[in-house]
């Protein structure tokens, strides 16, 4: 309200719409208006939006509850723990309360986008949760937390599986609204077969006034409660100008519905039934639909239960206190008993135990843990006592970073969903065309008012498109689920349909093809240096690299001090040992670097080369020191893995860092004609961009880390091993195990999940085409076309439901 003081008594808050005395209430001149407001912090939160030129918030609002917003603050040490750091900053996922409208989700976005440091802001508003990016360098969690705080809105820690139990409450809803829909429908079926029985046997008037109010009385609550999303759907989507299915529905009940009301009087017939009956069975649709949903979404999401809310620390004095995760900084020293749940991720430092990771990885057998293993939050010691050092927060263990993917996954389209969305948004308009026209058309064909609205009602029910927006999301879901049961993380539906088109693997060699860990098979010191073998272990002790681990372990003694380590990624590292630059690496690298070996030393390499083995050159300065050889024996399942590809007509390709000798090597032992060796990690995504450029849908399957590059330049990169979060950051999807077959297990269930979106939007665009003309011409009553567009949608949702049984 503005202007000039009110007459009235009563004023409406300009931000909450909450009534309140004008004796009471905060004025404040805005813009040379008199504005008033409940309170004085209502009167804060419109300035600010007023100030940030966000007024049209309050325009565009819809639904919105008058109420005061909850101005309750929050302690920022309760989302420590939540906090993820990404390559660019930091990132938190927050649970919001006070959202009431869309408006709201745009309010936030906007307002918070506009402060200094921020990345993205995403809110969604079916779940009330916000994922920010920002750059903690720039502006620090708790200005973020106050900014919400002074728009109204309360910020509390995400809880892990927030999206299960808003399905959850999703389904709780629409069964609370279908079973008072059946309860009242069924009642009105009773009251409604009278009626029809005094249509044709005869009904006094009294007697039928009675029966068609009681039938009113009925109805009205499975029109008004039950059928309120439908309302609410349809006036939202008259508002934003962008028809949906929910106009159809509510169009086809509010017709049959009104028309009722009008002819009590009038002494016409009335179709109360129909209206109630065309919501009843469409919530059916629904309920079911939400029920599939929340089932295939529980299975990796419950994996956050698996995460224990406490550690026992070890403090510095050697005293254990079991504490909240929040208070276990990284760094510190946990503390794990025989039988306890992993709570945090980390590394062993002390004691061996088996591991059971099979809620990860999907494998039975436990794995042996010994000083220097990861260890992941959720999996469960089996008998033995640990002591581990803390890698991160509870926010960035491997188990949350899963279930983070796995929900984002749910809100990424596939491609072949967004058509599917385009033919819907002009699917609904030419529906609500073509009744119009037909009701018009029967009418000036002398048809009757009744017949002419039910015909018209009839094409509104059966052509709603619930099936057609069923046939995508749902089938990814399931899909993507059922493969993650196995152990095989996707992240998107756009990804899952990319996988589906593969027709080029590319493989990296080391770790891949290769097991990964190689072990020394001969030293050749050229007598420059005594003990060749500690300074190379000394050396390659901080290398990620599985030659430079394997060199590092050939070594039992005391390692000497490395200062200015440095490592270039697939070619070598260098650092000062003794206060001598030593090099370690290729012969590509060597030649780099200026080092010069003599004929005998080049002989001697290309032996060790001919024999299928890794070559490492070590150097001091520009002088060769010695070489040491290494093989790594050829995964057990690539053979299987290889045929299987083949069999599905797909070209197989391995591109590596290594020499051209050792690649072709391996190469033939495998069965692999095509072979690029000596590439950097650059060379390996240029290789990826040139058979992009020829055509081909590429599948980059590597380590997640060395491979990064080429894993981004792929269409799908896949890594594999429960490796890291540059697995999950690089790659499209990440195989939680070392067995190389899942990657065929991923496309069997990707072309498998395409093959049934298919049949399903076949079947979704054949049921309208086929029905729509039934529903024209008269044949279809709309409680016959309610029923048949339920029964489309539940076909849609059984044949996707077949997706979750998993792939062997």
């Amino acid at each position: 309200m503005s202007g000039t003081e009110p007459a009235a008594t009563i004023v409406r808050c300009e931000h909450c719409l909450r009534e309140v005395p004008l004796a009471q209430a905060v004025h404040s001149r805005i813009d040379g208006s008199v504005k008033y407001f409940c309170c004085h912090g209502c009167l804060g939160v419109y300035d600010l939006i007023h100030n940030a030129s966000l007024d049209a918030f309050y325009e565009q609002r819809c639904q919105w509850l008058p109420g005061v917003p909850a101005f309750e603050k929050t302690d920022p040490r309760a989302f420590i723990s939540t906090i993820v750091k990404t390559a660019n900053g930091s990132r938190i996922d927050l649970q919001l309360s006070g959202i009431r409208c869309a408006s709201c989700v745009w309010l936030i976005e906007k307002y918070l986008s506009k402060l200094e440091g921020i990345g993205s802001v995403r809110v969604n508003y079916a779940t009330n949760r916000a994922a920010i990016d920002w750059n903690p360098e720039v502006t620090c969690l708790d200005t973020i937390l106050e900014t919400l705080h002074s728009l109204g809105y309360t910020a509390r820690p995400l809880r892990s599986g927030g999206t299960t139990e808003s399905l959850a409450r999703e389904k709780q809803e629409l069964l609370l609204r279908f079973g008072t829909a059946g309860f009242f429908s069924m009642q009105l079926m009773l009251i409604v077969a009278a009626l029809y029985a005094g249509f044709f046997q005869g009904i006094g008037n009294e007697y039928r006034l009675a029966f068609q109010l009681i039938s009113w009385a009925l109805a009205t609550p499975v029109v008004l409660y039950s059928g309120y999303p439908f309302l609410a759907g349809a006036v939202r989507s008259i508002r934003s100008l962008n028809p949906n299915m929910d106009l159809l529905v509510a169009l086809g009940a509010l017709s049959a519905y009104l028309y009722s009301i009008a002819m009590i009087p009038l002494g016409g017939e009335v179709f109360f039934d129909t209206s109630a009956m065309i919501i009843t069975f469409i919530l059916l649709g629904r309920f079911i639909e939400a029920g599939s949903r929340l089932k295939a979404g529980n299975a990796i999401v419950a994996l956050a239960g698996l995460q224990p809310q406490e550690a026992l620390l070890v403090r510095e004095n050697r005293q254990r206190e079991m504490v909240s995760l929040d208070q276990v900084p990284p760094g510190s020293i946990i503390e794990i008993i025989p039988g306890a749940k992993i709570p945090l991720d980390g590394t062993v430092i002390e004691g061996e135990a088996e591991i059971n990771e099979s809620m990860l990885t999907g494998e039975s057998l436990p794995v042996m843990k010994t000083p220097g293993s990861s260890i992941f939050a959720g999996t469960v010691n089996g008998n033995g006592r640990l002591l581990a050092r803390v890698s991160g927060n509870a926010g960035a263990t491997l188990l949350a970073g899963i279930i983070k993917t796995v929900e984002e996954a749910q809100s990424r389209k596939a491609p072949v969903q967004q058509l599917a969305d385009r033919v819907a948004g002009y699917f609904v308009p030419a529906i609500l065309l073509l009744a119009l026209l037909t009701f018009l058309f029967r009418i000036s064909s002398g048809s009757t008012t009744v017949t002419a609205l039910m015909n018209a009602v009839s094409v509104l029910v059966i052509a709603c498109p619930c099936a057609l927006g069923l046939a995508t999301p749902l089938a990814i879901l399931v899909g993507s689920t059922a493969a993650g049961k196995e152990g095989v993380l996707i992240k998107g539906g756009d990804i899952f349909e990319t996988v589906s088109k593969t027709t080029t693997v590319v493989f990296d060699k080391t770790g891949t093809i290769t097991r990964g860990k190689p072990s020394i098979t001969d030293i050749v010191d050229f007598g420059t240096t005594p003990d060749l073998l500690r300074h190379a272990a000394s050396l390659e002790s901080a290398s990620e690299h599985p030659a430079g681990k394997a060199i590092a372990a050939g070594w039992n003694g005391e390692l000497l001090s490395v200062e200015a380590f440095r490592a270039f990624p697939g070619q070598g590292v260098s650092g000062t040992l003794q206060n001598q630059a030593w090099l370690a690496g290729s012969p590509a690298f060597m030649r780099q670097n200026q080092v010069e070996l003599t004929p005998e030393q080049h002989a001697q390499a290309k032996q060790l080369e001919d024999e299928g083995k890794t070559v490492v050159i070590l150097a001091t300065g520009t002088k060769p020191a010695g070489m040491i050889s290494l093989i790594d024996e050829i995964r057990d399942d690539l053979p299987d893995l290889l045929s299987a590809l083949k069999r599905r007509g797909m070209k197989i390709m391995m591109l590596t860092g290594d020499n051209p000798g050792v690649a072709a090597r391996i190469a033939t032992r495998c069965g692999i004609t095509d072979m690029q060796a000596g590439l950097s990690p650059a060379g390996k995504a240029a290789v990826i961009e040139k058979l992009r450029t020829a055509g081909e849908t590429v599948m980059m399957v590597g380590d997640g880390i060395n491979d990064a590059p080429a894993l981004t330049a792929a269409d799908t990169g896949v890594t594999l091993g429960s490796a890291t979060g540059i697995a999950l950051e690089s790659a499209g999807v990440a195989v939680l195990t070392d067995r190389l077959l899942l990657v065929d297990t991923l496309i069997e269930h990707s072309k498998r999940c395409f093959s049934v979106i298919r049949q399903n939007l076949a079947w979704a665009f054949l049921y309208n085409l086929a029905a729509v003309p039934f529903a024209v011409s008269g044949m279809l009553h709309p409680i016959v076309a309610a029923l048949l567009m339920a029964s489309s949608s539940l076909i849609v949702v059984g044949n996707s439901l077949r997706l979750q049984k998993t792939h062997t």
